[in-house]
């Protein structure tokens, strides 16, 4: 550090990705519970295969490939969730210590899929990312 005052432009950065990080740990925990709606479909399909007979009458039940089905699909999208949830936190703590630019770019693209809020976050991650003076902060310093 020289130990020169900050400039403008550096106080501006640093509160938008201050922001930033901020915006991207709570979208991170809304992800996470949206991901845990399909537990519903999840439950439904166990009980379908492991207790079919409780369902209505023994001649009724409906084919255990039915139960299967639910759970996989609902484990399927569970998983998915969760891991998009883990890797929005991943990048908004990267934000944070202001390293991997690349990954927090690719990342802010892909929330631009999850509308509405994904989708304002991702874009003004991406407006904030494609500054040079940001570009810079991410720049790893030389080890002395």
């Amino acid at each position: 550090m020289t130990g020169l005052p900050p400039t403008q432009q550096q106080r501006t950065d640093s509160e938008h990705l201050k922001l930033l990080s901020i915006f991207h740990y709570v979208l991170s925990g809304i992800m996470a519970a949206v991901a845990c709606i399909p537990i519903i479909h999840l439950v439904l399909g166990l009980v379908l295969i492991f207790a079919p007979q409780k369902m209505g009458q023994p001649n009724q039940q409906p084919p255990a490939f039915i139960g299967w089905f639910l759970v996989m699909l609902a484990g399927c999208f569970i998983l998915l969730g969760w891991t998009v949830a883990v890797l929005i936190l991943t990048a908004g703590r990267f934000i944070a210590v202001r390293r991997h630019h690349t990954f927090c770019f690719v990342m802010a693209c892909v929330e631009c899929m999850f509308m509405p809020i994904g989708t304002v976050l991702g874009v003004f991650t991406l407006l904030v990312l494609m500054r040079q003076s940001v570009k810079d902060l991410f720049t790893p310093k030389p080890r002395i």
